[in-house]
């Protein structure tokens, strides 16, 4: 999610700045649509009612770039003062919802909905720190919270191991597209391409960590360690 506070009294604005204002509109959309897809899939998943699956819509969609917004002192946060963005969350709640997916598929839905989110979240959420004159620390770290943080919310809300702590690449890959937004940003190259090479990439390493079992390393350890 990318939209930023103006000066106080003002209207949101994008982040002109950076990207064309429809294109940074639709990869917040497209972000949120996704997260929120995989949140209200997990509710399906976890037997929960109306309500659960649009709290975890809400989670998924909307979490990470709350977090966001409140580390960069963008206040009130998107999450829960745009209505485009909420809407999107509910939308995809109901349209989940009213769908009743199988659950045998859900499982595999929710890993590519969250792919998606992740790819998006991660590039759009270094940006707006970028955009709000964050360093480039800042912005990396700010961009793996917006991708990571509203999965995490989701998974902990339906009791069970989030995403990020499962064997499967999940931070690198998000570390990987906040490192070259803000390293693209920085010569000066970003832009409506670029973005799209980054997202797609992000997507692609996650994807394949899935399918191929690739996973960070493990501390050796024997059960008599611990």
């Amino acid at each position: 999610m990318s939209w930023c506070h103006a000066p106080q009294g003002h209207a949101y604005t994008p982040w002109v700045h950076v990207l064309d204002p429809t294109l940074a509109l639709l990869l917040d959309l497209i972000g949120v649509f996704a997260f929120a897809l995989s949140g209200a899939l997990v509710a399906v998943r976890r037997q929960l009612d109306l309500v659960g699956v649009l709290l975890l819509a809400w989670l998924a969609g909307l979490g990470g770039g709350t977090v966001r917004d409140l580390l960069l002192g963008a206040t009130p946060p998107v999450g829960v003062s745009d209505w485009r963005l909420v809407g999107t969350a509910v939308l995809a709640g109901l349209l989940t919802f009213a769908s009743h997916v199988a659950l045998h598929r859900v499982r595999r839905a929710i890993r590519v909905f969250d792919a998606v989110g992740l790819a998006f979240f991660c590039v759009t959420g270094s940006l707006k720190a970028l955009t709000l004159g964050a360093g480039p620390l800042t912005a990396v770290i700010v961009g793996v919270v917006t991708a990571a943080g509203g999965g995490v919310m989701r998974d902990v809300v339906a009791g069970q191991v989030p995403e990020v702590l499962r064997r499967e690449l999940y931070v690198l890959p998000a570390l990987l597209g906040s490192c070259l937004t803000v390293l693209l940003h920085h010569l000066g190259v970003l832009g409506s391409l670029t973005v799209w090479i980054v997202v797609a990439a992000v997507f692609a390493l996650r994807m394949a960590s899935i399918a191929l079992d690739w996973h960070a390393p493990y501390a050796l350890t024997t059960g008599d360690d611990l």
